[in-house]
């Protein structure tokens, strides 16, 4: 980029500052959205629940049957996105 473009684009400078911040944002609300290890995690405890007695099986079934497509969803998700690359 030329000094004079640079001149020319000054005042834009703020905006594409702003624009940067808010993709770097985005980035990081998608990575964690699409992170499956909070749901991992909840299956654990999901199972530990079942373990204690907190729960019975057929609520666990349920809930299970949820998170595991949840994962699955995400997992397809992902393969997207390495296609798409």
């Amino acid at each position: 980029m030329g000094l004079l473009t640079q001149l020319l684009t000054l005042p834009l400078a703020p905006v594409r500052g702003t624009v940067w911040v808010l993709d770097q944002v985005l980035l990081t609300a998608e990575r964690e959205y699409y992170d499956p290890a909070p749901v991992r995690a909840e299956l654990a405890a999901l199972e530990q629940q079942l373990l204690d007695g907190s729960i019975g099986p057929d609520e666990f079934d349920s809930r299970e049957d949820e998170l595991l497509d949840r994962l699955e969803w995400l997992e397809a998700h992902r393969q997207r996105l390495r296609t798409d690359s």
